[in-house]
């Protein structure tokens, strides 16, 4: 332990995150310990999702931290190669969501499809602990692989699932919904803040080991409080009917079988585009052929909906970034202070645990007059402010010269703008997708969701590789050119979706959007976008 007087700012900013994550856990114990069924207004089962999800997202960002520096220090991967698996490996934990979500909706229900994809992730992250002694040619390079197809897999089961169960606690129009999903994604970035820091300061200070191994003991955590908390989800999550044992059996042996393929496909990045390009286009071909099934306005809904994750790849090609190449452009051109690099990925999440209070009560108090923008319109405005963070950063490091190293105010720009940015598109997405999408179909839907964002994550591999040139290796000025190129694009297509975001939002048909099981008829808009279509009677104001 070294003596405190020694310590430096990376010390403290761990310190200080420990600290934090103790009084979090403090807070969510006494909240579902509480005898009241309800905590601040919300079902206890929402903070349940919460601290589960919290460790998940602990683990995963945890790892993400140091993931591009570990394949580029430890495993001797150039950067544009690293970038490459990178942007393969993220993207496929975006694309198993689909079968998670599938085969929850037709079998196992989202709480024990999640429950398996806990244990799964748990594994995975602990696996990552075995560095070896490094080099493409350590044979330990298979159980890092192996690692990363756990992982994959695990989050196909839990992501898209757990986020379903979030909106199953409340009926459709629910005045609550998408503060309830606010919360839930202030969990999200509790978790991946404190990871971050955490793993990325032991990972960095103390050894690749220590870093990966603390992300194994927050899913550890994660999956202990999902189990515990059972009784509070109110039976949410359970299968469609009753399963068999054989059958769940068999879901879970699907599972091991995704590891073995991810184990494959994460070694060979190429093919990974073409899947995606294939699987894609036969999943947009099914969404559609369930939705020319449907009647006139759910149709129209689902249309809406299909528009919504057309933006995905764009945004999340942009946003990950983060992970990728900001992140070694961050440790290499930028002044940190002597604060390892991994540290500075906390920026977003902590951005978002500050902010996001503050977008929930912006929408609501638009929304009670009448003002709020609809969705497509938050998603046109996300795009927007997304482009112009990196513009942001490109004038940073032009202020300086080219010599100087950029000054780290201008990563904080950026990531001030790309958060807020994700706040009108990540938590509104979420909520969209469970509010319009049918009840067979909300898994999958959902799934899709996650699946688009896959795709960006792929393109964010491929942006990323190419800030490395012809040789392999990252440089400052053609990592500026292409940020500029990339935040014009973005802006340019945020202001064509906020000019047609009318005609979107009259495909949602929300003044008729109904609870499915409380058959409410539709009402006026009384408050949030979400109620647009009736207002629950628990919640309906008397005259």
């Amino acid at each position: 332990m070294k003596d405190m007087s020694l310590w430096n700012e990376g010390d403290w900013i761990a310190a200080i995150a420990s600290v934090v994550l103790m009084v979090f856990l403090a807070a969510g114990a006494f909240a579902v310990t509480r005898k009241s069924p309800e905590v601040g207004g919300h079902p206890k089962g929402l903070y349940i999702l919460f601290f589960a999800e919290m460790w998940e997202r602990f683990s995963y960002y945890g790892m993400r931290a140091l993931l591009i520096f570990y394949l580029t220090q430890h495993w001797l991967f150039n950067d544009s190669a690293s970038n490459i698996v990178y942007g393969a490996y993220v993207s496929l934990v975006y694309i198993t969501p689909v079968l998670g979500g599938w085969l929850a909706d037709r079998y196992l229900g989202q709480r024990k499809a999640v429950l398996f994809g806990a244990v799964l992730l748990t594994f995975g992250h602990f696996l990552m602990a075995f560095e070896g002694t490094g080099g493409q040619n350590d044979p330990t390079i298979n159980i890092f692989w192996l690692a990363l197809s756990f992982i994959i897999v695990g989050s196909g089961f839990l992501k898209a699932n757990i986020s379903v169960i979030v909106g199953q606690l409340y009926p459709r129009t629910d005045v609550r919904r998408d503060g309830a999903y606010t919360i839930f994604y202030m969990g999200i970035n509790v978790g991946a803040a404190i990871g971050t820091i955490i793993a990325g300061y032991l990972g960095i200070t103390l050894g690749w080991a220590y870093g990966f191994g603390a992300a194994g003991i927050g899913m550890l955590l994660g999956l202990t409080v999902f189990v515990l908390g059972k009784p509070l989800l109110l039976g949410q999550g359970e299968p469609p009917k009753p399963l068999a044992m054989n059958t769940e059996m068999v879901m879970y042996g699907v599972g091991i079988v995704g590891v073995a393929i991810m184990w494959v496909l994460i070694q060979y990045q190429s093919v990974v585009g073409g899947l995606m390009l294939l699987s894609g286009a036969l999943l947009l071909a099914y969404v559609l052929f369930e939705a020319f099934k449907l009647d006139k306005e759910p149709r129209e809904r689902m249309y809406a909906v299909l528009f919504l994750i057309a933006l995905q790849p764009l945004f999340w090609g942009l946003f990950e970034q983060a992970g990728g190449s900001l992140n070694l452009f961050t440790d290499r051109y930028v002044d940190l202070g002597g604060v390892p690099a991994p540290i500075f990925q906390s920026i977003n999440p902590i951005y978002i645990i500050l902010l996001a209070p503050l977008f929930a009560w912006l929408w609501t108090f638009l929304g009670r007059r009448g003002l709020e923008p609809s969705t497509p319109a938050k998603f046109g405005l996300g795009l927007v402010q997304l482009g112009f963070g990196f513009l942001v950063l490109v004038w940073g490091a032009a202020s300086v010269g080219i010599d100087a190293k950029v000054p780290v105010i201008f990563l904080f720009g950026i990531y001030l703008f790309h958060t807020t940015g994700e706040l009108c598109l990540s938590p509104v997405g979420l909520s969209a997708m469970n509010r319009l999408s049918p009840k067979h179909l909300a898994s999958l839907i959902m799934g899709a969701w996650f699946f688009a964002t896959a795709g960006g994550n792929y393109v964010a591999g491929m942006i990323g590789a190419a800030t490395g040139g012809e040789d392999g290796v990252m440089s400052r000025q053609a990592t500026m050119d292409i940020y500029w190129q990339i935040g014009l694009i973005a802006m340019g297509v945020g202001v064509v979706v906020i000019l047609i975001s009318g005609l979107v939002k009259k495909l949602m048909h929300l003044d008729t959007l109904q609870d499915a099981d409380d058959h409410l008829t539709g009402a006026p808009a009384a408050g949030l976008e979400a109620q647009e279509g009736g207002v629950h009677p628990a919640t309906r104001p008397t005259a």
